[in-house]
């Protein structure tokens, strides 16, 4: 039902063409993955064409999953623009899929599927798609869902399988962006840590150490991007990002907003006229206040259905802290968008990072859409009628789809193909200039297109005649003849995984503003430049790895846990 109920969120892209977006980068990104893979590069880390044709290590610093995703469509011989809309076709119905999973748990089928309905067709779930593009975010929206499913099926049913689950879930938004994964992270581990309470309580002491798992093999197996990204971060001009124009000072939400604020296609401003739209969604907010009103009235007729009532005595049901949780989480997601969180962005410094406070918009729309299905399990337990939960369900559906539905449209529609995006200007000049933050600190920027180099090689002093050579993401092949001692600059932009090779000796280099400059003399010589990865990046490589077989073996070798 989620799935079919999806086709409004999904239905631009199943038209020819495309639509403009802030982050206008995907199709390249696609290709460039893509591009990488044919090559035999993996895991991506490079791409050869953006950076203004010098080439930059985009992969190792943002968030790969969605990318990696669409470069193996396109692998398979779809046009970049295709695995571009599959690729996001694909993110967002996860959002409704793993939502339903999650709220089915607590909330029963019904609610289950209102639930992933409300995620999916969240206002900002709309933004994140068809305003901003941002492709790694709202990949992320989705398996969010899927970590806390994992904590849930664990301490439920105790089977080893589940912490797999939850662990690729938690590792999925990871590895889909990484500002999401520390918004998330803190949410899951008190979870977490409740389930580990209630399980000690119960002297369930096995259970512990499997949540717990849970975040610790989400972080292992994501270990090949985030630990990299972390330490070669210095290598880039990323950190100089912060502040500007992204400086969270600028960009809280005034509370008005929340409820309602025009929708529009601009960005993000000082005070509280934006060119784009913050607003939760009404039967969002409704729902939230009425598990509110049901909350604190616990003797009313609605307060009675947090407990099951026998001779006049109140017993615990269960729903009950989840509501609380649920409640608490929407009010914490939303306070870190106003400006009376200022303060507490002021004292952690990492949280300049998130750069916008409105990105908390993830989580209220989380909690907000988890408690509009516990609403349908509320009404079941009102009414005792199955009638009366599918009427009011399909009713709550009906009005969210007729109210949020037309958010999912782009502003306008272009009729252009992947060669539009994919030729050598927009590559090397249109997309570059969008997104250029994973150059060398110390580059210089071209300002023009005729101020690209042509070819990876260029010849500063000497007399040399280039016999071959053959351009791979990961390795530029060269055989040349040297006339009289050569300078020679590798037209690559400076990464330390770059490493010379002449006549198949390590060779050094110097790194300039826009190249690597080569010494050769004179003679016929075969100079490869080759990106081997770093020692960072294959301690991270082999943590993946060895926590991916630590994860899929266990499940053949445990079948259930045992608390005894």
């Amino acid at each position: 039902m989620v799935l079919i109920l999806s086709f409004w969120a999904i239905k631009p892209f199943l038209i020819p063409g495309f639509f403009p977006m802030h982050d206008d980068t995907q199709v390249a990104r696609v290709f460039e993955m893509g591009k990488a893979l044919k090559d035999g590069m993996f895991p991506v880390r490079w791409v050869q064409d953006l950076g203004y044709g010098y080439g930059y290590p985009i992969f190792n610093f943002y968030a790969p999953l969605a990318y990696y995703f669409g470069g193996f469509i396109n692998l398979l011989g779809f046009d970049a623009l295709v695995a571009t809309k599959t690729m996001m076709i694909v993110g967002i119905l996860l959002s409704g899929i793993f939502m339903y999973l999650l709220a089915k748990e607590f909330w029963g089928e019904v609610g289950g599927v209102v639930s992933g309905l409300f995620y999916l067709y969240a206002p900002y779930h709309a933004l994140d798609i068809y305003v901003r593009g941002d492709v790694a975010e709202f990949w992320a929206y989705s398996f969010i869902p899927l970590g806390f499913y994992g904590l849930c099926k664990v301490y439920k049913e105790r089977k080893w399988k589940w912490v797999v689950v939850g662990s690729l879930g938690y590792a999925g938004v990871v590895l889909s962006h990484n500002l999401t994964a520390m918004m998330v992270t803190p949410f899951l581990l008190i979870v977490a840590l409740l389930y580990c309470y209630i399980a000690y309580k119960r002297k369930k002491f096995f259970i512990i150490y499997h949540l717990l798992f849970i975040i610790s093999f989400g972080l292992l197996v994501s270990s090949f991007y985030w630990i990299p990204a972390i330490f070669e971060m210095k290598y880039t001009n990323v950190i100089f990002q912060i502040g500007g124009g992204a400086d969270f000072r600028d960009h809280f939400v005034c509370i008005q907003q929340l409820w309602e604020s025009s929708w529009g296609f601009g960005g993000s401003a000082p005070g509280c006229i934006d060119g784009l739209s913050f607003k939760i969604g009404k039967l969002h907010l409704i729902s939230v206040f009425i598990a509110f009103i049901l909350l604190i009235l616990p003797k009313s007729i609605f307060g009675k259905i947090m407990f099951y009532h026998y001779n006049d005595t109140y017993h615990y049901s269960g729903k009950h802290p989840i509501v609380i949780l649920a409640i608490l989480g929407f009010i914490f997601s939303v306070f870190f968008t106003l400006s009376v969180s200022r303060p507490i962005w002021e004292v952690i410094p990492q949280m300049a990072f998130f750069q916008y406070p409105w990105r908390f918009l993830i989580f209220a729309s989380f909690f907000s859409s988890f408690l509009a299905g516990g609403l349908m399990w509320l009404l079941h337990k009102i009414y005792y009628s199955n009638t009366a939960l599918y009427q009011s369900s399909i009713l709550l559906i009906i009005l969210l789809l007729y109210g949020k539905s037309k958010l999912f449209m782009p502003q306008t529609v272009f009729s252009k193909t992947s060669v539009d995006y994919t030729n050598d200007i927009s590559l090397k000049w249109t997309t570059s200039k969008i997104s250029d933050e994973y150059m060398p600190v110390n580059f210089v920027k071209p300002a023009s297109m005729s101020e690209i180099a042509n070819n990876k090689i260029s010849i500063l002093e000497g007399e040399s005649n280039i016999i071959s050579q053959s351009n791979k993401t990961y390795k530029i092949k060269t055989l040349i003849d040297v006339k009289k001692e050569t300078n020679l600059k590798i037209n690559i932009a400076y990464f330390p995984a770059w490493n010379a090779f002449l006549d198949s000796k390590k060779v050094p280099y110097t790194a300039s503003n826009n190249g690597l400059i080569i010494v050769l003399p004179e003679g016929r010589h075969s100079l490869d430049i080759e990106f081997i990865q770093t020692p960072i990046e294959k301690i991270a490589n082999s943590i993946s790895l060895i926590s991916l077989i630590v994860l899929f073996t266990s499940i053949i070798f445990t079948r259930k846990f045992h608390y005894e």
